[in-house]
Protein backbone atom coordinates (compact mmCIF):
# COMPACT_ATOMS: atom_id res chain seq x y z
CA UNK A 1 0.00 0.00 0.00
CA UNK A 2 1.77 3.08 -1.11
CA UNK A 3 0.75 6.73 -0.28
CA UNK A 4 0.58 8.26 -3.52
CA UNK A 5 -2.26 11.65 -4.27
CA UNK A 6 -4.33 11.13 -7.20
CA UNK A 7 -4.66 14.98 -8.79
CA UNK A 8 -8.36 13.54 -7.41
CA UNK A 9 -7.54 14.61 -3.77
CA UNK A 10 -7.51 10.71 -3.52
CA UNK A 11 -4.61 8.79 -1.55
CA UNK A 12 -3.79 5.57 -3.12
CA UNK A 13 -4.14 2.38 -0.87
CA UNK A 14 -3.95 -0.60 -3.23
CA UNK A 15 -2.67 0.04 -6.70
CA UNK A 16 -3.97 -1.05 -10.18
CA UNK A 17 -1.07 -2.98 -10.63
CA UNK A 18 -1.45 -5.02 -7.07
CA UNK A 19 -5.14 -5.44 -8.13
CA UNK A 20 -4.61 -6.93 -11.25
CA UNK A 21 -2.03 -9.84 -10.00
CA UNK A 22 -4.70 -10.24 -6.91
CA UNK A 23 -7.76 -10.56 -9.15
CA UNK A 24 -5.31 -13.44 -11.78
CA UNK A 25 -4.45 -14.94 -8.24
CA UNK A 26 -8.31 -15.23 -7.26
CA UNK A 27 -9.27 -16.05 -10.71
CA UNK A 28 -6.51 -19.21 -10.54
CA UNK A 29 -8.32 -20.52 -7.72
CA UNK A 30 -11.88 -19.75 -8.52
CA UNK A 31 -10.94 -22.23 -11.56
CA UNK A 32 -9.76 -24.47 -9.82
CA UNK A 33 -12.45 -24.73 -7.23
CA UNK A 34 -15.24 -25.03 -9.91
CA UNK A 35 -13.48 -27.36 -12.56
CA UNK A 36 -15.92 -29.31 -14.17
CA UNK A 37 -18.67 -26.90 -13.69
CA UNK A 38 -19.95 -23.71 -15.19
CA UNK A 39 -20.86 -21.30 -12.57
CA UNK A 40 -23.29 -18.55 -13.35
CA UNK A 41 -21.53 -15.58 -11.68
CA UNK A 42 -23.55 -12.84 -10.38
CA UNK A 43 -21.98 -9.48 -10.23
CA UNK A 44 -23.31 -7.07 -7.84
CA UNK A 45 -23.87 -3.11 -9.74
CA UNK A 46 -22.73 -1.01 -9.39
CA UNK A 47 -19.61 -1.26 -7.78
CA UNK A 48 -18.79 -4.76 -8.68
CA UNK A 49 -18.79 -4.26 -12.52
CA UNK A 50 -15.13 -3.29 -12.63
CA UNK A 51 -14.11 -6.55 -10.51
CA UNK A 52 -16.18 -9.00 -12.35
CA UNK A 53 -15.83 -7.80 -15.57
CA UNK A 54 -11.64 -8.15 -15.38
CA UNK A 55 -12.46 -11.63 -13.12
CA UNK A 56 -14.42 -13.60 -15.55
CA UNK A 57 -11.81 -12.51 -18.11
CA UNK A 58 -8.87 -14.15 -16.07
CA UNK A 59 -11.29 -17.60 -15.57
CA UNK A 60 -10.14 -20.51 -17.55
CA UNK A 61 -13.58 -22.23 -17.36
CA UNK A 62 -16.75 -21.65 -19.23
CA UNK A 63 -19.49 -19.18 -17.11
CA UNK A 64 -22.72 -17.59 -17.22
CA UNK A 65 -23.01 -13.94 -16.27
CA UNK A 66 -25.70 -11.96 -14.62
CA UNK A 67 -26.01 -9.12 -12.05
CA UNK A 68 -28.22 -7.89 -9.58
CA UNK A 69 -28.42 -4.41 -8.07
CA UNK A 70 -29.12 -3.60 -4.76
CA UNK A 71 -29.29 -0.24 -2.97
CA UNK A 72 -28.67 0.71 0.76
CA UNK A 73 -25.86 3.68 1.04
CA UNK A 74 -27.75 6.15 -1.58
CA UNK A 75 -25.50 9.26 -1.71
CA UNK A 76 -23.78 9.22 1.58
CA UNK A 77 -20.92 6.80 2.96
CA UNK A 78 -22.83 5.00 5.74
CA UNK A 79 -25.19 2.21 5.08
CA UNK A 80 -29.41 2.74 5.90
CA UNK A 81 -29.41 -0.91 7.15
CA UNK A 82 -32.37 -1.90 4.61
CA UNK A 83 -31.01 -3.08 1.50
CA UNK A 84 -33.22 -2.78 -1.69
CA UNK A 85 -33.25 -5.16 -4.68
CA UNK A 86 -33.00 -2.47 -7.58
CA UNK A 87 -32.70 -5.20 -10.28
CA UNK A 88 -32.79 -8.95 -10.01
CA UNK A 89 -30.86 -11.89 -11.94
CA UNK A 90 -32.46 -12.86 -15.28
CA UNK A 91 -30.50 -16.38 -15.62
CA UNK A 92 -32.01 -19.46 -14.16
CA UNK A 93 -30.61 -19.94 -10.40
CA UNK A 94 -31.98 -23.39 -9.28
CA UNK A 95 -29.47 -26.03 -9.46
CA UNK A 96 -27.07 -23.63 -10.41
CA UNK A 97 -23.13 -23.12 -8.97
CA UNK A 98 -23.72 -19.34 -7.87
CA UNK A 99 -20.47 -17.40 -7.21
CA UNK A 100 -21.58 -13.51 -6.29
CA UNK A 101 -18.86 -10.89 -7.01
CA UNK A 102 -19.41 -7.93 -4.74
CA UNK A 103 -16.93 -4.94 -4.30
CA UNK A 104 -17.00 -4.85 -0.79
CA UNK A 105 -17.73 -7.15 2.32
CA UNK A 106 -18.07 -3.99 5.34
CA UNK A 107 -21.01 -4.40 7.46
CA UNK A 108 -22.37 -7.58 5.77
CA UNK A 109 -26.06 -6.45 6.01
CA UNK A 110 -26.42 -6.39 2.17
CA UNK A 111 -24.39 -9.43 1.10
CA UNK A 112 -25.94 -11.39 3.94
CA UNK A 113 -29.57 -10.32 2.21
CA UNK A 114 -28.34 -10.96 -0.71
CA UNK A 115 -27.45 -14.38 0.04
CA UNK A 116 -30.22 -15.05 1.50
CA UNK A 117 -32.61 -13.97 -1.18
CA UNK A 118 -30.14 -15.88 -3.50
CA UNK A 119 -30.83 -18.75 -1.45
CA UNK A 120 -34.75 -18.98 -2.06
CA UNK A 121 -33.76 -19.75 -5.74
CA UNK A 122 -32.59 -23.15 -4.77
CA UNK A 123 -29.08 -22.59 -6.17
CA UNK A 124 -26.58 -25.88 -6.13
CA UNK A 125 -24.16 -24.15 -4.44
CA UNK A 126 -23.38 -20.51 -3.21
CA UNK A 127 -20.44 -18.48 -2.99
CA UNK A 128 -19.07 -15.08 -1.86
CA UNK A 129 -15.86 -13.46 -3.59
CA UNK A 130 -15.14 -9.74 -2.53
CA UNK A 131 -12.57 -7.36 -3.83
CA UNK A 132 -12.49 -6.00 -0.42
CA UNK A 133 -13.14 -7.06 3.18
CA UNK A 134 -13.34 -4.38 6.26
CA UNK A 135 -14.13 -7.01 8.63
CA UNK A 136 -13.67 -4.61 11.61
CA UNK A 137 -17.20 -3.21 10.65
CA UNK A 138 -18.80 -6.16 10.47
CA UNK A 139 -22.92 -6.01 11.89
CA UNK A 140 -23.94 -9.74 10.36
CA UNK A 141 -21.95 -12.20 10.72
CA UNK A 142 -20.76 -12.95 6.94
CA UNK A 143 -17.78 -14.62 5.46
CA UNK A 144 -16.21 -14.44 1.77
CA UNK A 145 -14.96 -17.39 0.29
CA UNK A 146 -12.61 -15.10 -2.08
CA UNK A 147 -11.11 -12.09 -0.54
CA UNK A 148 -8.94 -9.54 -2.23
CA UNK A 149 -7.60 -7.38 -0.17
CA UNK A 150 -8.58 -7.14 3.98
CA UNK A 151 -8.58 -3.36 4.87
CA UNK A 152 -8.76 -0.65 7.54
CA UNK A 153 -12.21 0.83 8.35
CA UNK A 154 -11.83 4.17 5.71
CA UNK A 155 -13.88 4.81 3.38
CA UNK A 156 -12.70 4.05 0.16
CA UNK A 157 -13.66 5.22 -3.88
CA UNK A 158 -11.94 3.88 -7.56
CA UNK A 159 -12.03 0.43 -9.11
CA UNK A 160 -15.57 0.56 -9.24
CA UNK A 161 -16.68 1.70 -6.19
CA UNK A 162 -17.68 5.70 -5.58
CA UNK A 163 -18.63 8.21 -3.41
CA UNK A 164 -21.83 9.93 -4.46
CA UNK A 165 -21.26 8.50 -7.57
CA UNK A 166 -17.43 10.01 -7.72
CA UNK A 167 -14.33 8.09 -8.69
CA UNK A 168 -15.41 4.88 -9.95
CA UNK A 169 -12.88 5.49 -13.18
CA UNK A 170 -10.00 5.29 -11.14
CA UNK A 171 -8.11 2.13 -11.76
CA UNK A 172 -6.98 1.73 -7.74
CA UNK A 173 -8.47 1.30 -4.93
CA UNK A 174 -7.84 4.31 -2.70
CA UNK A 175 -9.20 6.75 0.29
CA UNK A 176 -10.14 10.87 -0.55
CA UNK A 177 -7.31 12.44 1.32
CA UNK A 178 -8.57 13.82 5.05
CA UNK A 179 -10.89 10.61 5.73
CA UNK A 180 -9.75 9.30 8.67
Amino acid sequence: MSATVHPNRVEVMISAEQIAERVRQLAAQISADYAGKQPLVVGVLKGAWVLTADLVRQLTIPVRCDFVRVASYGMGTETSGQPKLLLDVLEPVAGADVLVVDDILDTGISVAWLLDHLRTKNPASLRLCVLLDKAERRRVPVTADYVGFSIPDRFVVGYGLDCGEQFRELPFVGHVKGDQ
